[in-house]
Formats: structure tokens, sequence, C-alpha cells
């Protein structure tokens, strides 16, 4: 068994290209068998009994890797030599920043059977990415993270029919995001968060119905979520994430069809209005921050039926009204129940994991305790720590499971 002499020599140039040792091809003179290095996969090709690079991951996480070289390259033409390249993972390597490097239209139009590419962490890698990217059919997964690259996204890219993972975040692309990816109906994860991306959230993102993850964070998205993504059938547990976007809307209904989601992340969106009523119906939720909004009107207390949820973030926003959260819910999330900078909550309970956010409510019927609520709500002192004792007949009864709010 050994290796063809171009896929190997192919594997050298590659190698040489990327890191600072010029002994390496020396050191691993059989990379597939005698003289393995960690970073590298082979297939044995039962016919010819050949061995071939199937995987090739360069990093820092790569034990006993040499660094990357002051200015790496990776030529298309020594690439082209490993034909049965299934994943390509090139992972804090591109990091000079003053010389730079750029993905070219060529570098992958010979990868027939490449299924990964992950260039992630690579912050002197720039530019666009090449619309001839999209001719790579087989990729199922493509994640570009964290590197230096900007314009729009292309269009093409709704070509990759099999892709099942695609991850641009934190990157500079603009523009709008093409509606053609609502033609990748394998697309199980979207991340296109952290860039500069404008306009509405294409209708054609509703179409893909084995998404199990949708992160639009931190974009500048605006205008209504398309109603269309309501039929969304998602066969997995389900993230919806687009915080830090100037929607400027109301919570889209459509949201109340999706009962499989665990996490629902919409804060600083500008969001207005109330907190609807089905959010307490969706029963998988184990998330749900909705702070830095302009919602009003009162809490759904239907929310403290949710039976996985333990993080609810509901503060910065102009929450009013009274309701009641039941003991065991308020102490199984604990500090991950905030609803801080709603200057109309109070609690009548003592809960000490509340009074730490909002002020303790006072009996209506008691204008002195009124009066010493309004002083705290509006921030002239805290309420007579007196006038928060129970009343007699609390204290001779059973205590109350429920903790009442009020905003």
């Amino acid at each position: 068994m050994g290796m063809d002499t171009e896929e190997l020599e192919g594997l050298y140039e590659v190698i040489g290209g990327l890191l600072d040792d010029p002994n390496w091809s020396d050191l691993h003179p059989d990379p597939c068998t005698d003289t393995p290095w960690p970073g590298i996969q082979c297939e044995l090709d039962q016919p010819s009994l050949l061995l071939h690079v199937t995987r090739l991951h360069i990093g820092p996480d790569v034990s006993g890797s040499p660094p990357c070289k002051p200015h790496p390259n990776l030529s298309p033409k020594s690439l082209s030599k490993l034909p049965f390249l299934k994943t390509l993972s090139l992972f804090q390597c591109f990091t000079n920043t003053t010389i730079r490097a750029s993905l070219s239209p060529s570098l992958f139009t010979n990868s027939s059977v490449l299924e990964q590419l992950v260039l992630n962490s690579n912050t002197g890698l720039v530019g666009e990415v090449p619309s001839s990217l999209s001719e790579v059919k087989t990729l199922r997964v493509l994640s570009l993270s964290q590197n230096g690259l900007y314009g729009e996204i292309p269009r093409e890219i709704g070509g990759l029919k099999k892709l099942e993972q695609l991850d641009l975040s934190y990157n500079s692309f603009n523009g709008e995001i093409p509606s053609e990816i609502g033609l990748m109906e394998s697309l199980t994860i979207l991340d296109l968060s952290f860039n500069g991306l404008q306009g509405m959230v294409p209708h054609s993102i509703g179409l893909l119905g084995s998404l199990q993850k949708i992160d639009l964070s931190s974009n500048n998205l605006s205008g209504r979520l398309p109603p269309q993504m309501d039929p969304i059938r998602i066969e997995g547990p389900p993230i919806l994430l687009m915080e830090d976007n100037p929607v400027n809307t109301g919570l889209p209904l459509f949201l109340g069809e999706l009962k499989e989601l665990t996490v629902l992340s919409l804060s600083s969106c500008g969001f207005t209005g109330q907190i609807p009523w089905f959010i307490g119906s969706m029963k998988r939720l184990s998330a749900l921050t909705l702070d830095k909004n302009g919602l009003n009107g009162s809490i759904p207390i239907n929310i403290e039926g949710l039976p996985e949820l333990n993080q609810l973030n509901l503060s910065q926003n102009r929450l009013t009204g009274e309701i009641s959260f039941n003991t065991e819910f308020v102490r199984r999330l604990g500090k991950r129940l905030d609803v801080r900078g709603n200057n109309g909550l109070c609690f009548t309970n003592n809960e000490v994991l509340v009074l730490e956010q909002v002020p303790a409510c006072l009996d209506a019927n008691d204008n002195k305790s009124s009066n010493t609520h309004n002083m705290s709500t509006s921030g002239v002192g805290p309420p007579d720590p007196v006038k928060l004792r129970p009343s007699s007949d609390n204290v001779k009864g059973e205590t109350s499971e429920k903790i009442w709010i009020r905003w």
C-alpha cells in the first residue's frame, strides 16, 4: 500500500505552502502509513490498493503541528492534485492582516468530491466569496466564520443543493440575504450573524423544512419577519436567534406555530406591543430572551407553565401590570430570570431573587403602602421594610405558593 506519486507531490506542495516547516516532507515520507500526521486522514481504495488523502486539517489545535507561514499560500494547482479530498479545514492560518489573502475563483473548481470546507478564524483572509464556489455541488458543510470577508453573499450559493450547514458569521458581508438560500433544501444550520446584512429576511427561508438553527443576529435587518415562515416543519430542536436587528415591529404571530422552538432570542430588535399569549404554549422552549425592546402590557402568566424553560429575560422593556409566578418557577430560574428595567413591575412576595431586581408590591388598599411603592418605583427610596411583613392571616395560615408581580 502506498500513495500515488502525483497525489503525494500535491500534498507536499499544499503543506509546504501553508506550514512554516521546510523539513515537513522529510519527517513524513509516508504520511498515510509509517510516518502519519494528525492533521491528515487517508482512505484505502480497494481495487488499486492506493491510499488517498481524504481529510486535511491545519491549525494550532493539531497536536505537534508547526505554525503556519507568515504569508501562507494555498495554490489551486497544488490542491487539484488531491482529487479525493473530502474535508479541507484551515483554522487560524491566514492571520497576517498586513499582507492579506483571498479566495481564488479557481481554487475549488476541480474539487469534485469536497464535502466540507471549513476556513475559520483567518483574520487575514479577505475579499469576496467567489461565485465559482457554487460549482462544488458535493459540499455539505461550508463554514467561513470569523474571517475578513466582505461584499454580497453570491446568489449562486443557492445551487448547493446538498449543503447542510452554512456559516458565514463574523465577517463584513453587506447587501441583502439572497433569496436563493431558500433553494438549499437540505440546510439544517444557517448562521449569518455578526455581519452588515440589510433589508428584510427573504420569504424563501420559510421553505427550508429541515432547519434546526437560524442565527441572523447582529445585522441591520429590518421590517416584518416573513409570514411564510409559519409552516416550517422543523425536524430537530430548532433555535431562532435574531437579536440586535432594527426590525421595529410587533412580535410576529407565526411564532405561535413553531411549537418545537427551544431557543428564541429576539433582544434589541425594537419590538413593540404586548407579549403574545401563545408564548406560553411553546412547551419545548428552554430560553426566551426579549430584552431591550419596547414591549408593554403584562407578562402572560402561562409562561410559568413552560416545563423546559430555564432562562427568561424580559428586562429593559415597558412592561406593566400584575402577574403571579409560582415559587418553584422563580427558584428554578434563579438569576436566569431577569425582569429589571421595567418601571411598572413589582412583586408582593419577599422572594430575594426577585426583590433584587424590582421593588415589592404593597396592598393596593393601603394608601400608605401605595405611596411607599410609588416612591420606590420613582427612585425616591425603597419601601419601608415594616410594610413588607405578611399580614397576620398569612402568618397563621399557609404560605402562598404564588409570587405576585405588578407592572
